[in-house]
């Protein structure tokens, strides 16, 4: 194992000891089943042995180990997150899911762990260089279904069409095809995206709205939401998310900092 994976791994470790010790009311050792769709890294994505990786795993794991709960992960389709916490096939939700006003009709939500902008990927040839150029007769804005950006695109492009997709990949090579001028998705993956395909693309991280990302829950299920909120807290508290940032985003944080983009979580 090299040096750097080394450390990681005890940094983790670091967390497990500073929250477990801190947390007073453990509920058993009934499995802890987090719902999240594997396919966005680095947030959440699957390894070259067939595991989950990234800042939602490593987050799902250490807050399993402050609720004295063993954690299963289970890759769903982001539309099928809420149908499957709903009906009792997992018990949260934690996949980059943005606390919407629409979705707490339906679920509850912790308190939000991350801000984020909803940004463009825009085409070098597209003729798109701020948000107000998005809604105009002959443009096509490609966005991921079950996302806020497909719900943002419904509400204000109405000359522009909006062309809906299910999987990230697909959307950027729309863009990278000429077959949409721009992808409508969160500020970290616009830039990431931008920064695989400097030839085809550029970057609009000004948001056309900002959002938060927060854990999902029952509605009804307070104690696990009060245990959620106080794992929350306690992380933030004790350097977390700061590490995971690091380890996941370390270039993101530098590029956005020198761009004056707010970053944190």
């Amino acid at each position: 194992m090299r040096l750097r994976n080394l450390l990681d791994v005890m940094a983790v470790f670091a967390w497990i000891i500073v929250l477990t010790s801190c947390h007073r009311s453990p509920i058993g050792e009934k499995p802890l089943l987090v719902g999240m769709d594997l396919s966005y890294p680095p947030f959440e994505t699957i390894d070259t042995q067939g595991n989950p990786t990234g800042v939602s795993p490593d987050l799902s794991h250490v807050l399993g180990e402050f609720l004295h709960r063993p954690v299963t992960i289970e890759n769903i389709p982001f539309t099928g997150l809420i149908p499957s916490l709903l009906t009792g096939k997992i018990d949260l939700i934690i996949s980059s899911m943005t606390d919407t006003s629409e979705r707490e009709k339906t679920i509850a939500f912790s308190e939000p762990y991350l801000s984020i902008g909803l940004a463009v990927l825009a085409g070098k040839n597209s003729g798109l260089t701020k948000s107000s150029d998005l809604d105009q007769p002959g443009r096509t804005l490609a966005v991921r279904q079950g996302t806020t950006g497909q719900v943002w695109a419904e509400a204000h492009l109405k000359a522009a069409k909006t062309l809906v997709l299910d999987k990230e990949s697909s959307a950027v090579l729309e863009v990278i095809q000429g077959k949409a001028d721009g992808f409508l998705y969160d500020q970290m993956s616009v830039w990431k995206n931008q920064q695989a395909h400097p030839e085809e693309t550029i970057a609009l991280l000004e948001p056309v709205q900002k959002e938060s990302w927060a854990i999902g829950l029952r509605p009804g299920d307070t104690v696990l939401r009060d245990q959620v909120d106080e794992f929350l807290k306690e992380f933030r508290a004790s350097g977390g998310f700061d590490r995971l940032g690091d380890l996941y985003l370390k270039d993101q944080k530098e590029a956005f900092a020198k761009a004056g983009i707010p970053f944190y979580f």
